[in-house]
């Protein structure tokens, strides 16, 4: 007998075991459900998980070198299987998609994508993991075939077969972010001939232009077609109805594949329906406990949460595997009994662009300026090694410091070998709300093959300090 929602709440409060369900099979969600399990036994706490995707607990941050072919196997990208969350206690329902959340009467909705069967399932405790979408403007030809979003190992996997069965080799990347320069640099190593189009002043918008500028010559150095300041205005397709340009105010760019890599938005329809807080970037809104504001038995994390910016003091959006990860952690010690917290973030993330290194922590100058900060930057060029040593190459190196108290707010690098996880002594600084000036005495590992006597982050911390002193007097 089909048993309804009100007597799934009767049977399990019965016997005393909570249930714990989990909107979303990935990073976030996953993490939450694993750690609760660890915390708490099946007799204890009933978990069930719903994923309407064919997979789970997946670095999406490495599809475009999947695509690229450097990592040559997709199963690679997965860290756990659905019948290994299954093993440890975990009812996980693939392929199900939950429609609707029913916050008073403690139930989620699903619908089974296979057969279109719907189930409502009671609730005493609710994690949403729901992600976030690639965002897709409203532009004549933009669901064409060809034309692919990349954020899930659905999409890869899409992306593959379009690239296996067609016969051109003309790539048009939208966006030039960090999926966007991935993408084309994962397109240029199959074989494309690629263009990027790209809105902003220079790629990566996450850097200020100046250095996004090193960016765009590295990428043109590669034979990837910059075009920049441009705005798409639609694609066309061919009698087939499949995509074969791009097309912008100015010009027309061939196409028999396009990528979208214009950036994300949290994927939020759910939680807006229920009528769950929503911040200013359309992210759900928690506090240190990852719990929905307002709803002692709600968390939510990952790519569909907004976050503290420890820097600026303000909400923000930012979708990275590290950060959904910890969430991850931090709802599942709470779910499952225990108490943990997540403080926020400063921003720090890595690319690259085959042998050119990027990098970035904290605020850029407008962020700074839209925060009401007044601030002075420095931009200094030094070598990953002793200049005598071989190997030695160049990187560029901005700092933010704040305007006569000279707090660190930000830095970006981008360089060779060795460059970019020189960002992570700025993210802890930034952490610790240093000082440059405190900064300069760091006890940095120091030998030629790894960094010159003054690593180059302390160079910029030296110039920045000397900066505000000169400003201040």
């Amino acid at each position: 007998m089909t048993m309804s929602a009100s007597d799934e709440r009767t049977r399990d409060t019965d016997r005393g075991t909570e249930r714990l369900v989990v909107i979303g099979g990935d990073a976030a969600g996953m993490s939450a459900a694993s750690q609760a399990r660890r915390l708490k036994g099946p007799d204890e706490l009933e978990i069930v998980a719903f994923e309407r995707g064919n997979f789970t607990s997946y670095s999406a941050c490495g599809i475009p070198y999947w695509v690229s072919g450097d990592v040559p196997d997709r199963d690679r990208l997965i860290a756990r299987t659905p019948e290994e969350h299954r093993a440890r206690g975990i009812d996980l329902r693939m392929r199900t998609e939950v429609t609707e959340i029913d916050v008073p009467g403690g139930r989620v909705r699903a619908r089974a994508l296979d057969t279109g069967v719907e189930s409502w399932t009671s609730y005493d405790k609710l994690v949403i993991a729901t992600g976030a979408r690639p965002i897709r403007p409203a532009l004549p030809g933009m669901d064409a075939p060809g034309v692919h979003g990349v954020q899930t190992l659905d999409d890869g996997q899409a992306l593959l077969d379009t690239l296996a069965g067609t016969g051109g080799r003309r790539a048009v990347v939208v966006g030039a972010g960090y999926i966007g320069v991935e993408m084309a640099e994962a397109l240029i190593n199959r074989g494309y001939e690629v263009t990027v189009v790209n809105r902003g002043k220079e790629p990566m918008s996450t850097l200020d232009p100046d250095m996004g500028r090193l960016v765009h010559e590295a990428m043109e150095g590669l034979g990837i077609t910059m075009v920049n300041d441009a705005e798409v205005t639609k694609l066309l397709t061919g009698e087939d109805g499949r995509v074969r340009a791009v097309v912008t105010d100015d010009a027309e760019y061939p196409a028999d594949v396009v990528v979208l890599g214009i950036g994300v938005r949290p994927e939020t329809t759910l939680a807006r329906a229920a009528g769950l807080p929503l911040g200013d970037h359309g992210g759900l809104l928690t506090d240190l406990s990852m719990r929905v504001r307002g709803h002692d038995d709600i968390w939510a994390g990952g790519d569909c949460v907004e976050v503290l910016d420890l820097v600026s003091g303000r909400e923000r959006h930012i979708a990275l595997g590290t950060h959904a990860n910890k969430h991850g952690q931090v709802i599942g010690a709470n779910a499952g009994g225990g108490y943990a917290t997540f403080p926020g973030v400063v921003g720090t993330a890595v690319s690259k662009v085959c042998d050119l290194e990027i990098a970035r922590t904290g605020l850029r100058e407008k962020d700074a300026h839209r925060a009401g900060l007044r601030f002075e930057t420095v931009t200094i060029e030094s070598t990953s090694r002793a200049g005598y040593y071989p190997g030695a190459a160049l990187m560029t190196v901005k700092m933010l410091a704040e305007h006569r108290t000279g707090r660190l707010l930000g830095v970006q690098i981008v360089g060779r070998e060795g460059a970019a996880k020189r960002v992570d002594v700025a993210a802890v600084a930034l952490t610790a709300q240093m000082t440059v000036e405190q900064m300069t005495a760091l006890d940095l590992g120091y030998a030629p093959p790894f960094s010159p006597v003054w690593d180059p982050v302390l160079v910029a911390a030296r110039k920045a300090s000397a900066a505000v002193r000169t400003k201040t007097r």
